[in-house]
């Protein structure tokens, strides 16, 4: 859920601004296409705060996307405490590089296959995971910024391939989505052959940012959660097994030829 100081924060400025515009709930629900009732439940704390809503609401009071950048805020700050460290970094960062064995890297996930894989997990409340998706898709404009970080990731055909004949058209638009982000200047992604069989990223997935100053931190993921690496000796060990993994990779122009051979097995 989002941080409760936020997002009642979010409430009061969306009641101000309601009122500073001389508008009823009725007449702003009209506005933003949500009935009185919604608009109601919304500045009262009753209805969780809506991404579209909100643009919406950003729209017909003229704040320049004041909500809706509250709204972000009350996300990240929603995040496990775990997890906080790695989005600064992840924002901070001027190269990432990310090794992932079993899944589309989260940067690079079209909607369509972050849904479907937040989704997998049957104890998560439809509200919870809209919520995460929300923020997953949120963290993919550190890519798409001004100034964005050299992204750099490696994964393993397998990745590609998992797909049965009712997963082949969200597959189909996640691996386009590869080629045409591939084709970005600032990103790269490597495909590890199926006929590589054991190497040392197979232990398991990775990230690594550089910062400003030129130093490295990791990031683990497992089932419950993740873990910052942020002591030399680990990372030196993280670099190095990255160093590993690129190696037996096939270059960029290999890997969106081969990521088109995969998406023409499909047709």
């Amino acid at each position: 859920m989002e941080n409760e100081p936020t997002a009642e924060l979010i409430r009061a400025q969306l009641r101000r601004l309601r009122l500073k515009a001389e508008l009823s709930q009725e007449e702003f629900g009209k506005l933003v296409h949500f009935s009185n009732s919604q608009v109601s439940a919304v500045e009262l704390g009753q209805r969780p705060l809506d991404r579209f809503f909100l643009k919406r609401a950003d729209e017909v009071l003229g704040t320049g996307g004041l909500l809706t950048s509250l709204l972000k805020l009350a996300e990240r700050d929603g995040q496990p405490s775990w997890f906080r460290p790695w989005l600064e970094a992840e924002r901070q960062a001027q190269q990432l590089r990310c090794y992932q064995p079993s899944l589309i890297p989260g940067l690079l996930q079209t909607e369509n296959y972050a849904r479907a894989m937040i989704h997998t997990d049957d104890m998560l409340a439809a509200e919870e995971g809209d919520r995460r998706l929300a923020v997953r898709l949120d963290r993919q404009s550190v890519l798409t910024r001004p100034d964005p970080p050299k992204f750099i990731a490696v994964i393993e055909e397998a990745v590609l391939r998992r797909a049965d004949e009712s997963f082949r058209g969200l597959m189909s638009q996640q691996v386009a989505h590869l080629i045409d982000t591939s084709g970005l200047p600032h990103v790269a992604v490597h495909v590890i052959p199926s006929d590589v069989s054991l190497h040392i990223g197979l232990t398991g997935p990775f990230t690594l940012a550089r910062g400003g100053d030129g130093g490295w931190i990791g990031y683990l993921e497992n089932q419950l959660g993740g873990t910052v690496i942020d002591n030399d000796e680990s990372v030196a060990i993280l670099l190095s097994r990255w160093e590993s993994v690129r190696s037996e990779a096939l270059s960029r122009r290999q890997s969106i030829e081969l990521m088109k051979e995969v998406i023409g097995s499909w047709n």
